[in-house]
Formats: structure tokens, C-alpha cells, sequence
């Protein structure tokens, strides 16, 4: 849909890519502190995907008639993925079901097991839509939706995957998809306006096109 060979990187490497010149520019930079820095810098921001995916776990509205409720983590995800970028997106991803996985109350409250399979698609809509956002797709609104719509199938196809072994294949689609589809239309489409909007003031901040080739 693009070919984005002059807008390469997500919205994070630009800040990331700025904050790093200045370090390295600075009287007397040493290249082990630089690189204590890098490392410093990059599990800080696995940290904040944590934290941010771990308080979206908590905006919960169960649905009676389907194990699976709507939360927040989908927009979180998504929004998440296509900042960072498919390698940061995939670590704070792995860390958050790490963290779960380790007895941390970082997952929605739900009885059972029946929704694991959406936390795997998590990880797998981290690699589609932060490897899109790298190669300029969350620049415009109608790219950007391509690119949250591609994340959400992700999602929706493991999910699906993993609670048919609970309910049938014949109850897959109306327990583990169609209860969403609006819900996760609407936070679709609120994640694929704040990335444009963000690349926007971005451009107005520096005052040129951000660069961040990676």
C-alpha cells in the first residue's frame, strides 16, 4: 500500500534516535556509558508497555452470554505496537505475558482459560503492526486502519483458535467475535487517529519530517 523508503521507523525511534545523538554528542561521552544508556533506556520503555498494558487489563466489561469480556488491552496493544515499532512492541508484549504468566495481576480478571488464546495474538498483532508502523503505515488515517485492522485479526484469529477448543467450532464466531466486532471497531479506529495525530505534532515539534531509519 506504501513504499515508504524515506519514512522508515516508529514514532519512538524518532525521540529515541534524538535523545541518543544528543547523549553521544556531549563533552567526554564514553562509549560504555552510552551504551548503559541504550540498555537503561530500552527497558524503561519495555516497562512503561507493561504498565500500560497491564492498567488497560483492567477496563473490563463482561458480557453475559461469552467467557470472553472486552477490555481495554486491544487498543493498548495496538496503540503500543505501532509507537514502538515491532522489536520494542514484541518485548514489552512478551514481558507483560512474562509477568502474568509469573502470578502478577496484570491480566483481566476472568474465570478460566478459555481467553488465553487473544494473549498470544497480543504478541502476534505487536510483530504485524509494529513492522507496519516501521514502514510509515500509522502516518495517515487510512493506512493506519489497514494496519490496526491487520493487528485486530491477528488477535481475533488466535483467540478464536484457542477458545474453539472450549465452545466448538459451531459457537467460535458468536462467543469469541461478533460480541466485539463493534467495540474493537471503535478502538480500531480511536488508535489508527492518534498515531497520525501524534506523527502530526511530531512534525510541528521539529518543525521538518521526522526521521528515524532503522
Amino acid at each position: 500500500m506504501l513504499s515508504q523508503g524515506t519514512q522508515r521507523g516508529a514514532l519512538v525511534d524518532v525521540f529515541v534516535a534524538r535523545g541518543a545523538t544528543t547523549a553521544d554528542t556531549q563533552p567526554g561521552a564514553q562509549p560504555g556509558k552510552a551504551m548503559l544508556g541504550r540498555v537503561a533506556r530500552e527497558a524503561a520503555l519495555a516497562v512503561v508497555g507493561v504498565v500500560a498494558l497491564a492498567l488497560s487489563a483492567h477496563v473490563i466489561i463482561p458480557l453475559p452470554f461469552t467467557p470472553v469480556p472486552i477490555t481495554g488491552q486491544t487498543f493498548a496493544v495496538l496503540l503500543l505496537a505501532a509507537a514502538y515499532g515491532a522489536p520494542r512492541g514484541l518485548a514489552s508484549v512478551a514481558l507483560y505475558l512474562l509477568a502474568g504468566a509469573a502470578g502478577l495481576p496484570v491480566f483481566a480478571a476472568v474465570p478460566g482459560v478459555a481467553s488465553d488464546g487473544y494473549l498470544a495474538g497480543f504478541a502476534l498483532a505487536a510483530l504485524v503492526v509494529g513492522w507496519l508502523a516501521q514502514r510509515g503505515w500509522d502516518r495517515t488515517f487510512p493506512t493506519a486502519i489497514a494496519a490496526m485492522l491487520a493487528g485486530e485479526i491477528a488477535i481475533d484469529a488466535c483467540g478464536m483458535l484457542w477458545l474453539a477448543r472450549f465452545v466448538g467450532w459451531g459457537h467460535v464466531v458468536a462467543l469469541g467475535l461478533a460480541p466485539f466486532i463493534v467495540g474493537d471497531a471503535l478502538k480500531l479506529l480511536a488508535a489508527a487517529l492518534l498515531l497520525p495525530a501524534a506523527w502530526f505534532a511530531t512534525r510541528r515539534i521539529l518543525g521538518r519530517e521526522p526521521r528515524a531509519d532503522v
